[in-house]
């Protein structure tokens, strides 16, 4: 039994004649005749009742196919309208996964330029540590992961979006936010306030080499904070922070609090987006695109180091806003 020829038994049942249902599915009347003379045999029972010449009058067993043939057909256009509106972008999902800082100051920016564009999409987000969005990545729990890192793993395909760096806070009031400049050695006697140490990060081992070079105490007063908690801790004069520069752009700006330079203490990290390099969804691909693009454009008006992996096109323009659903780790 095959879609075509319920497809012609449906018409024959419609238009009330081979002749007419051979017209609606632009075939040959001996075709059609032939597609319900298989249905027949197949079923091995009559679907018309044949008395009387010229007159289709459904059997008992030709009701129940016709009613089970037309939903099965109905289902078929359904079918069609959904993958083909997801290959179109005006529906589906992309699962993606982001640390702290990143979900909080980058991707709302990522997800703008991408669903005012692509209103139909709905897009989840996973908020965890950059080792379990990893894992959850080749586990095909997620779609994309922007990552702090460039994981060295040939099944991942990975896209530079931008830069960032490691800025030490003060509070307004401290003494070393009057200066706007210090030496590591000026940070041996403060209580530091760091993010995440749990697991193995290039900027904490940084951290700890400095102050070992320098001969200084690591007074650690607060660890494995969030990145608003430390900053809130910090603006309350509990210290002084380690957190990325993106995340406090804003707090900056409104003298909320004070980034200082210390002498010989600069560390940059790489933002990627990375996904599988099996087949992705229509929709992932496209935020990939918009990501790049992105930070193509955010270095267009702030210049920085730019790795290999990027390349540039055009950013399309912002037309409306979409709502998010977030998973937080507990």
């Amino acid at each position: 039994m095959e879609l075509m020829q319920l497809e012609m038994f449906v018409a024959v049942v419609e238009e009330g004649s081979v002749r007419g249902a051979a017209e609606r599915v632009f075939r040959t009347q001996p075709a059609v005749s032939i597609a319900v003379s298989k249905l027949e045999r197949e079923f091995e029972a009559p679907l018309f009742d044949r008395s009387k010449r010229h007159e289709y009058r459904l059997t008992q067993a030709g009701e129940s196919l016709y009613d089970h043939a037309t939903r099965m057909l109905n289902l078929r256009s359904e079918t069609v309208s959904v993958v083909g509106d997801i290959c179109n972008l005006r529906r589906g999902r992309v699962r993606i996964g982001a640390n702290e800082s990143i979900s909080l100051h980058l991707l709302p920016k990522l997800a703008q330029s991408f669903l005012t564009e692509h209103s139909g999409i709905r897009m989840e987000v996973k908020c965890d540590r950059s080792k379990s969005l990893l894992a959850e990545l080749k586990d095909r729990k997620l779609d994309l992961a922007l990552l702090s890192f460039q994981p060295d793993d040939n099944e991942l395909d990975c896209k530079f979006v931008m830069q960032d760096e490691l800025a030490v806070i003060t509070s307004p009031a401290h003494p070393l936010a009057a200066k706007g400049r210090a030496h590591i050695k000026d940070l041996g006697g403060e209580s530091l306030l760091v993010m995440d140490v749990s697991e193995p990060s290039p900027w904490h081992q940084k951290i700890a080499d400095a102050f070992t070079e320098a001969n200084m105490p690591l007074r650690l007063t607060v660890q494995n904070a969030p990145i608003e908690m430390i900053k809130k801790m910090v603006a309350a004069g509990v210290g002084v922070g380690f957190v990325p520069l993106m995340s406090v752009r804003e707090e900056k700006e409104k003298r909320e609090l004070a980034v200082i330079e210390v002498e010989g203490f600069h560390l940059e990290r790489s933002v990627w987006l990375v996904r599988r390099r099996a087949v992705q969804s229509p929709a992932a691909k496209v935020f990939m695109q918009t990501a790049v693009v992105f930070g193509e454009q955010l270095r267009g008006r702030a210049p920085a180091i730019t790795p290999k992996a990027a390349r540039s096109s055009a950013l399309a323009p912002v037309k409306r806003g979409k709502v998010l659903l977030v998973k937080r780790q507990a």
